[in-house]
C-alpha cells in the first residue's frame, strides 16, 4: 500500500481520522505535494494563517501534518507539524495568559537565541509549546527561581524526547570552588523563568514561559548606565507617558520606577524576594539629566506585581512588602510629589518595619 508517493514500509507512521485546527507559527512556510523531498510546493502561508489539520504522518523522524487552508481554493497538503501550533495545544497558551489578564507587565525581553515556549517553568518533554525565533521580543508578567540544573544545556532548543544536556566541566567546578561566597549567590542556587506575554505579531501564542539563560532583558537605554554587577535591574516602569504615536524607542527619556535585586540569596522559607531595592530616576528636560529622587537606604523583601496610579505628577505606586517585624507580606503605598521643581516620594509611615540590614 503506498500514500501521497512514500511507501508506509519506509519508516512511516500514520495517524488517521486526526480533526483539529492549526495556526502557522513561522514567518513563511510551505503546504507541499507530500512528505517527499522531490514534492511540490502548492501554498505558502504566514505566521497567524488557519488550517484544518485532518491527519498526521511521521516520515525519516519529521512529523507532518495533512492540512487544508483556508484560501480561496481551499489548498490541501502536507507542512512539517514545527510550523504549526494545534488549537489544543494554543488554547493552553491561552489559559496561562487568562492568569494574568489585567497585571501590567513588569519588564520587557527579547531571547538571544531559539528558546522553547512552555506550560510550566520546568524543562520535560511534555510541557513544550513550540520554539520561539531568536531575538523574539515579549511582555514579562512574572518569574519564578528555580533551584539550578546544573547539566541543563544553556539554550532550550531541543525538540520532544531530545532533551541536550551540558554538564559542568570539572575546571569550572574547581573555579567556583575558590569562591568563598558562590554557594550563597543567588546565580549559583537557582535558575530564572520568566512568564511572559508575546505579541500577535511575534507568536499567535499569547503566553508561556521561558527558561532564562537566554532571555536578555531590554532596560530602556536611558537608564542602563545606572544599572551596577551587584544590583541588576529586574523590573521597571515608566512613570511619565510617551508622546502620542511615537516609537518608545526614539522618544524623549523618561522618569522610572524601578526594582533592583541584589547577586545574593535571602531566600525565606525556600522563598526568595524578587526584588530587594527601589529606586525612582527622574528625568529633568531643563538640565537634561537624571537624578535620583528616590533609593532604597537599607533592603526589603519585596514580591511583584508593582502597580501605579495617578496622573501628572500626581502619582502613587504600590509594592508588596515583607514587614520584618510580623513577617507577613503587605501592600504598601508610595506617593510622588514635587518640591521647588524636584520630583520627591513620600515613604509609607511605617517603612522602618520593612527595610532591614544596609544594602551592600
Amino acid at each position: 500500500m503506498t500514500f501521497a508517493g512514500c511507501s508506509l514500509f519506509d519508516g512511516v507512521s500514520t495517524a488517521v481520522g486526526l480533526t483539529d485546527r492549526g495556526t502557522v507559527i513561522v514567518r513563511r512556510a510551505q503546504i507541499r505535494s507530500s512528505y517527499a523531498v522531490v514534492a511540490a510546493d502548492l501554498l505558502e502561508v504566514k505566521r497567524g494563517d488557519r488550517l484544518v489539520i485532518t491527519e498526521e504522518v511521521e516520515f525519516e523522524k519529521v512529523l507532518w501534518y495533512h492540512v487544508r487552508a483556508e484560501d480561496d481554493d481551499q489548498t490541501e497538503g502536507w507542512i512539517e507539524a514545527q510550523n504549526v501550533i494545534t488549537e489544543t495545544i494554543l488554547d493552553k497558551s491561552r489559559k496561562i495568559a487568562e492568569e494574568h489578564a489585567g497585571r501590567p507587565p513588569q519588564a520587557a525581553g527579547q531571547l538571544r537565541a531559539k528558546s522553547n515556549l512552555r506550560l510550566s517553568p520546568e524543562l520535560n518533554d511534555e510541557n513544550i509549546l513550540y520554539k520561539l525565533d531568536s531575538d523574539s521580543t515579549f511582555q514579562i508578567i512574572s518569574w519564578e527561581f528555580v533551584p539550578k540544573v546544573q547539566d541543563a544545556a544553556d539554550v532550550d532548543d531541543s525538540s520532544k524526547g531530545t532533551q541536550r544536556k551540558t554538564k559542568k566541566s570539572k575546571d569550572n567546578e574547581a573555579e567556583g570552588d575558590k569562591d568563598p561566597n558562590a554557594a550563597d549567590k543567588l546565580d549559583n542556587k537557582y535558575d530564572i523563568w520568566y512568564r511572559v506575554q508575546l505579541d500577535g505579531s511575534v507568536s499567535p501564542a499569547p503566553a508561556g514561559w521561558l527558561f532564562g539563560r537566554q532571555v536578555q532583558l531590554q532596560i530602556p537605554t536611558e537608564i542602563t548606565f545606572y544599572e551596577t554587577s551587584e544590583r541588576r535591574f529586574v523590573a521597571w516602569y515608566r512613570l511619565d507617558e510617551t508622546e502620542a504615536g511615537v516609537d518608545p524607542k526614539l522618544s524623549t527619556p523618561g522618569s522610572y520606577l524601578i526594582l533592583t535585586r541584589s547577586s545574593l540569596s535571602k531566600a525565606i522559607d525556600n522563598i526568595e524576594p524578587e526584588f530587594d531595592g527601589i529606586m525612582v530616576l527622574v528625568f529633568d528636560k531643563y538640565d537634561q539629566n537624571y537624578y535620583t529622587a528616590y533609593r532604597t537606604s537599607g533592603e526589603i523583601w519585596g514580591r511583584i506585581p508593582m502597580s501605579l496610579d495617578g496622573e501628572g505628577d500626581n502619582k502613587s505606586f504600590t509594592l508588596n512588602l515583607r514587614n520584618s517585624v510580623s513577617g507577613q507580606m503587605e501592600k504598601r503605598q508610595f506617593f510622588l510629589f514635587r518640591d521647588k521643581n524636584r520630583i520627591k516620594i513620600r515613604l509609607p509611615e511605617d517603612f522602618a518595619s520593612f527595610e532591614t540590614r544596609r544594602s551592600r
